[in-house]
């Protein structure tokens, strides 16, 4: 139908909530109380022109110039002969009017009076007077108590514990078929739930319970996500706590609250605490002396080192914590007895990145075209955050274009997204994006022309982050090493765009800067941590020790004599001279390559694998 009849839409009604707290009561009951005085005294108060004192009406009566006196609570109404508007006079609310005229000599029988009922004006201006006050005080004194009882309380539960519990049958119940990627972990924290769920048969063989389980590992890899994990799997009550929240103001809190975690725990064994950042309280402590030796912090960590392994049998309470820093954990700490397992996380491989992939995938549509083991080999270096986050943006993007289905192209941008931030259109001179061009083409043909580097996966110029363009080269495959070669390619790769500038302009940029740190930062570990140089496998940069507590003792860097100093400089220089020289040799060479590649790049801006392979040919590696 062209024209459709719209239904009247029914008016909504306007809801008021109020929310009154006693404070706010309080306050406009003296708002009140002071505007009622001020109506009072202008509309209450006696509307005469004169108020005759006590004692001259009381002769008046006597003298016969009064012929009525109306009696209302504390007030004479005084009616002299030959008048119509009564004077005013007044008593003490408790002298009665006749024992006032026989104090006075005067006669009942001498003066016409009548006692009346008190009038609406002088009840109310007696309740403002006397009893309002009192109210406003009674609810001020409560006020102030009340408030005291809480600053009271809130003290004391400075040193009560904050931890979450989570249920057993919570909505959003998290198993280990939700994690992937950590399967060394994840058997470790399996046989941790087996332990609380069948103790007996362990016991039998006399096998004790791990008394904490310690998760380490860069950021991103699932710890919280493995603990949240066993909290789902394990049929025993879960108590969740991050390790700043132990810290506070006041000096003692975080010991209380240890304790108070600790017994509530014990209350529920057998039972599971999760500390998350446990290296914000757990760090260690001072090597000795007075300096930092009763602070806050470790007498929260003493405390902890208590619960965990003192005199109270602590049997049936289980501890997980999760670090990204566990070189900095006091060693006490690490002990068996007390952490006795340690499982460390790493980014995942090739296998892990598909399985993960295939978990985040759930309940988002994909084309046919998607392909998961193109993806996996493409994300090298993503842990399971950052796969997360790319799926992720790349729905977002599909429900931006207000398609249904997300594209091979959206997961491709968002993982260039996620590692490099979102593309950033700057206007640009014709000559910064030559330069730029030339530079990122560099990159990709010094890469592509040396033998043990990986293909080029994307070239662009468009900005992202704080780059004006960049050059994609993620590894074909994990490695668990990297041999002397491979590291002087990498640095010849990433001097490339500098040799490009040098062969095409004669001139240099800023945009090397980045490069030529990287460039430098390897060449130098080289020399120093890796013996790869003339000066011997001898470990040049700063070393540790441990002192007879267990301490890490660093030395000082300095201590390298400064002859040895410049002969590391000189191996560092020299390296990256020769990964020099090896870009500016192929740059050269390849000069009509790079022409086209920069060609191709001006009028598309990028150039994904396939297109650059079309132009200079595919890559013939040797490993």
């Amino acid at each position: 139908m062209a024209n459709q009849l719209t239904r009247p839409q029914p008016k909504k009604k306007l809801e008021f909530k109020f929310q009154f707290k006693l404070k706010d009561i309080l306050l406009w009951g003296i708002v009140g109380f002071l505007f009622l005085w001020i109506v009072a005294g202008i509309f209450f108060i006696s509307p005469f022109n004169s108020q005759v004192p006590l004692s001259q009406a009381l002769s008046d009566i006597k003298a016969g110039k009064v012929e009525k006196v109306e009696v209302s609570s504390n007030r004479l109404f005084l009616y002299y002969k030959g008048q119509t508007e009564p004077q005013v006079s007044e008593k003490e609310t408790q002298d009665s009017f006749p024992q006032l005229l026989k104090d006075s000599g005067i006669e009942t029988t001498q003066v016409d009076f009548e006692v009346k009922s008190s009038r609406f004006s002088d009840l109310f201006i007696s309740f403002l007077s006397n009893i309002l006050p009192v109210i406003l005080m009674v609810v001020f004194f409560f006020f102030i108590f009340r408030q005291a009882r809480g600053a009271q309380d809130s003290i004391f539960s400075f040193g009560k514990s904050r931890a979450q519990l989570f249920q057993k049958n919570g909505k959003a119940k998290v198993n280990f078929g939700d994690v992937a990627g950590v399967d060394d972990a994840k058997k470790e924290l399996e046989e941790i739930v087996d332990f609380l769920k069948h103790p007996g048969k362990y016991r039998r063989v006399g096998a004790r319970t791990p008394k904490g389980v310690l998760l380490v590992g860069p950021a991103g890899v699932g710890k919280t996500l493995l603990a949240r994990a066993v909290a789902g799997e394990a049929n025993v009550p879960f108590f969740s706590m991050a390790g700043s929240e132990f810290m506070e103001m006041l000096v003692g809190v975080g010991a209380s609250r240890v304790r108070d975690l600790f017994l509530t725990a014990k209350k529920a064994a057998p039972s599971l605490i999760f500390i998350d950042e446990i290296d914000a309280i757990g760090r260690q402590r001072a090597a000795g002396g007075f300096v930092g030796g009763h602070d806050e912090r470790e007498q929260t960590l003493n405390q902890i080192l208590v619960e965990m392994d003192g005199f109270t049998p602590n049997d049936n309470v289980l501890i997980l914590a999760a670090t990204n820093r566990g070189d900095l954990l006091d060693p006490a700490l690490l002990r068996p007895g007390r952490f006795d397992r340690r499982v460390m996380l790493d980014m995942p491989d090739k296998e892990g990145r598909t399985e993960i992939l295939k978990i985040h995938a759930r309940g988002k549509p994909f084309t046919k075209d998607v392909n998961w083991e193109k993806i996996s080999s493409r994300t090298v270096g993503f842990s399971g955050a950052d796969i997360e986050n790319m799926l992720n943006e790349a729905a977002i993007q599909a429900a931006r274009s207000d398609r249904l289905q997300i594209t091979m192209a959206d997961i491709e941008e968002a993982a260039t997204k996620v590692k490099l931030g979102p593309v950033k259109r700057k206007l640009q001179s014709e000559e910064d994006r030559k330069m730029t061009a030339y530079h990122e083409a560099g990159h990709a043909i010094v890469t592509t022309f040396l033998p043990h580097t990986d293909p080029v996966h994307r070239i662009s110029i468009v900005a992202r982050g704080m780059s004006l363009g960049h050059t994609l080269i993620p590894p074909e495959m994990d490695r668990a090493h990297e041999t002397q070669t491979r590291l002087t390619e990498q640095i010849a790769a990433m001097l490339g765009g500098r040799a490009a500038e040098d062969a095409v302009f004669s001139e240099f940029t800023t945009g090397a800067a980045n490069d030529i740190d990287q460039a430098t930062h390897i060449a130098r570990r080289m020399v120093i941590d890796f013996g790869m140089s003339p000066l011997g496998p001898v470990n040049l940069g700063p070393q540790t020790d441990y002192s007879e507590f267990g301490r890490p003792v660093f030395y000082d860097p300095q201590t390298v004599s400064p002859q040895m100093q410049a002969k590391i400089d000189s191996q560092v220089s020299q390296i990256i001279d020769a990964a020099y020289k090896k870009s500016v040799k192929i740059i050269k060479s390849k000069r009509q390559l790079l022409d086209k590649v920069v060609a191709a790049l001006l009028q598309k801006e990028t150039i994904d694998r396939e297109e650059f392979e079309a132009i200079i040919g595919k890559k013939t590696r040797s490993e």
